[in-house]
């Protein structure tokens, strides 16, 4: 704490720790913490996170393993017991892992299945960053350290004095190989363990050196020890090798894996370990953090705001994960999870666009646009290889969620400005996925025949979460749509997707003012249960999902009966009590119940479909609610503690949403160029942009009590309008925000101030 306070040249107010105010940020990475959102289970989400121990956007991921093997919730902070140290891919515990392995130490008896050689530890002899993981295991006496690269790592193990030291590598269920080299002090193996369909040659092989002599070596089966057989293939197979140890003998590991082949995986282990130390390689990742994390820089907030805000920037840095691999002669070369082959160029994997498309891809184009170039590659390399793009990648198709949402993460990218990769290629994929069903329900579009005929998903027709899926559908036109003027495209090519953007109104339902389900004869689905999730709804209800209009905010406004009653309408997400109908799901699934603990009301932030709503008081003339219920939710719903989040989440979106909003603005409509204000949280920001810009966002006045936006000069101009341009951004610039205690009524109220829609776009007219 001491030296944070140094370091960050804290200026300590007169209450309470939490109430310091942080002074400019030097080394961020140590006001992370990775256990943010780990308190969680299947009821009840609280982050669904593990700590990640690893580099930005890195192959591979560790984290401490207190579940079993197979279980998603892979490290939970109620533990006891520590199973293993495990490779991970994981985007979600709902999504489950792939590419995963694990190693773990043992002392005296030698135990090697995961419950006999789990040992107790504490939080209080754990050390958690993302460049570097210390804990001490009880039952081993042996204290483990864990160093990350972007396809390796180093470990460090502490022993007691013994001639029984051992260290147990588990390459999991459902076929796995291990080979023990004790010439070589070297492992080798793959594991093939995964959740989602995979091509048959699908391995995650692996290598592992050690630098000290074996005393022992033999592999084992599911419970069964192979004594002194050095080579195994099994459907559960494993290794364990002992050593002879002084009392507080460091044994060192290296490890890289390698979706490739185990020579690959040594040519990365050699490349990004080479000879470096264990310190060597943890000061590496460290300076890695730093260097990423500090493209974006807070000033002015509390001890516990800071925290807040880079453990969430943290959460934004790892998905999609690079699937890629460098051969022997630094040639970008992958396994592709779509058709099994190795293939030059990038590719990523582990991300749910249904979840990322809102925010986090959206704050990659501001703040990270190159790693984003790469992910764009990936994508079309996803199109060529599999004939598809993904919806959901874990590492190549999984058949999660609704929609056609990757339209919008092509189309925010170009238009955004990112450039240099095969858009044309994009381009025919993100229509190829408009105007076919894929070969499983979440990709392309299903339902797209009726979609197309009708202009919406019909609910009596047998395809669940219809009105999502037709809101979603409605949006990803105009995405589209978009991408084909950014790309000079016809009018008689893409004017069928302006058309098609607006056909979330033949959903809209007069009557409750809400959308609903619509049977293929045109009559509203009944009964109609606003409050009923799932359904015609996805993880939602029709209050939720009412809102996702992203195009055309005005237009939605209008059927709601004009800007007064959008507002009332707004308003009464907060004011109506949060019940719920969950007979669709047979039971209160974590979703709902996380709604109903917020004492939101019907807000539910802790799922995606509504987190934008919140700014939509910008489209009706009242802004100041926006900054009212932006400040309400950042300060009530994150904490840079165990359950620090309010729901999932979900590969960076919910942490985006909340870094956007620290930042006092957001970007309700991708693939538009413009961001919503809302209320800046700290009293100065500085991003520094990857063109060499720079965007400084001042707010010296901000508190909690002056959370209101009374003015806005851009540049040192009156600005006047209730959005500002990424473009206007990109060349740097100077926000400077009078932040009150009273809103202000008179700014952003008129129309000439709004956001974009695209009813009133002049050049759709």
């Amino acid at each position: 704490m001491i030296k944070q306070i140094l370091i960050a040249s804290l200026v300590v107010a007169s209450f309470g720790a939490s109430a310091q105010t942080v002074g400019k940020v030097t080394d961020p990475v140590e006001w992370i913490n990775p256990l943010m959102g780990t308190a969680s289970k299947p009821s009840l989400s609280n982050g669904n996170t593990y700590p990640s121990i690893a580099v930005p956007w890195g192959m591979n991921f560790w984290t401490p393993q207190t579940g079993k093997m197979g279980d998603g919730w892979a490290y939970t902070y109620d533990a006891d017991k520590i199973r293993g140290f495990k490779q991970t891919h994981q985007p979600s515990p709902w999504m489950n892992d792939y590419g995963q392995f694990s190693v773990m130490p043992v002392t005296g008896k030698l135990r090697f299945n995961q419950d006999d050689r789990a040992s107790w530890y504490s939080h209080k002899s754990e050390t958690v960053k993302p460049y570097y993981y210390s804990v001490y295991l009880a039952d081993a006496d042996v204290t483990t350290e864990i160093a990350p690269t972007e396809r390796a790592a180093q470990f460090r193990f502490t022993f007691p004095e013994t001639d029984d030291s051992y260290v147990v590598i588990d390459a999991f269920d459902k076929g796995s190989y291990i080979k023990i080299i004790p010439s070589e002090r070297k492992i080798v193996g793959y594991s093939t363990r995964h959740s989602h369909k995979v091509p048959e040659n699908f391995k995650n092989y692996f290598v592992i050196y050690f630098d000290k002599p074996f005393t022992s070596a033999s592999s084992w089966k599911g419970n069964d020890l192979q004594k002194d057989v050095l080579e195994l293939t099994a459907d559960h197979a494993g290794a364990v090798v002992g050593f002879k140890t002084a009392k507080g003998e460091q044994v060192n590991m290296k490890v890289a894996s390698s979706f490739i082949s185990i020579e690959q995986a040594d040519i990365s282990l050699k490349r990004e370990l080479a000879n470096d130390s264990f310190e060597a390689t943890k000061n590496k990742a460290k300076a890695v953090w730093n260097k990423t994390l500090s493209r974006i820089s807070v000033e002015g907030g509390t001890i516990d705001q800071a925290r807040t805000f880079y453990s969430c920037l943290y959460r934004t840095l790892f998905f999609p994960n690079k699937l890629y691999e460098l051969d022997a002669n630094n040639k970008i070369m992958h396994w592709s999870p779509y058709n099994g082959k190795i293939l030059p160029g990038y590719m990523f994997g582990g991300t749910g666009f249904w979840d990322t498309f809102r925010a986090l891809y959206p704050f990659l184009n501001l703040m990270y646009p190159s790693i984003n170039k790469e992910m764009q590659e990936g994508l079309a390399n996803d199109f060529k290889e599999g004939g598809w793009l993904p919806e959901w990648s874990s590492p190549g198709l999984a058949s999660v969620m609704v929609g056609n949402n990757s339209a919008s993460v092509v189309a925010d990218a170009y238009i955004k400005g990112l450039r240099g990769y095969d858009i044309n290629t994009l381009w025919d994929a993100v229509k190829h996925g408009a105007d076919n069903e894929g070969p499983m329900p979440a990709v392309g579009r299903l339902g797209v025949k009726y979609y197309n005929e009708l202009g919406y998903v019909p609910y009596d027709v047998k395809i669940n979460e219809n009105a999502a899926r037709t809101l979603e559908y409605s949006y990803d036109d105009f995405a589209i749509y978009q991408l084909g003027k950014a790309l000079g495209k016809p009018a008689s090519e893409i004017d069928i997707f302006k058309k098609r953007a607006m056909n979330y109104k033949k959903l809209f339902d007069p009557a409750s003012g809400l959308m609903r389900g619509k049977n293929k004869d045109g009559s509203f689905q009944s009964p109609f249960n606003p409050f009923k999730w799932g359904d015609a709804f996805t993880e939602g209800n029709s209050w939720h999902y009412s809102w996702s209009v992203f195009q055309d905010i005005d237009g939605l406004s209008k059927l709601m009966g004009g800007k007064e009653k959008f507002v009332q309408k707004l308003d009464s997400v907060f004011t109506l009590p949060p019940i719920f109908d969950d007979s669709y799901y047979g039971g209160v699934i974590h979703e709902i119940r996380e709604m109903q603990i917020a004492n939101m009301g019907q807000y539910a932030h802790g799922n995606q479909p509504i987190q934008h709503m919140i700014y939509l008081y910008n489209y009706g003339g009242a802004p100041w609610k926006t900054q009212y219920w932006v400040r309400e939710t950042m300060n009530r719903m994150y904490k840079a503690t165990p359950d620090g989040y309010c729901g999932d989440e979900d590969n960076g979106q919910t942490s985006a949403w909340y870094v956007f909003s620290a930042l006092g603005f957001y970007p309700v409509t991708p693939a538009t160029d413009q961001y919503v204000l809302g209320t800046p949280y700290f009293k100065k920001v500085t991003l520094n942009l990857e063109n060499g810009k720079q965007i400084v966002i001042n707010a010296p006045a901000n508190s909690d009590a002056n959370k209101y936006v009374n003015g806005l000069k851009v540049n040192g101009a009156v600005h006047s309008k209730n959005w500002l341009s990424h473009s206007g951004l990109l060349k740097g610039a100077v926000l400077d925000f009078d932040m009150s205690a009273k809103p202000n009524m008179t700014r952003g109220t008129t129309e000439a101030a709004f956001p974009y829609s695209l009813s009133t776009d002049p050049a759709n007219k």
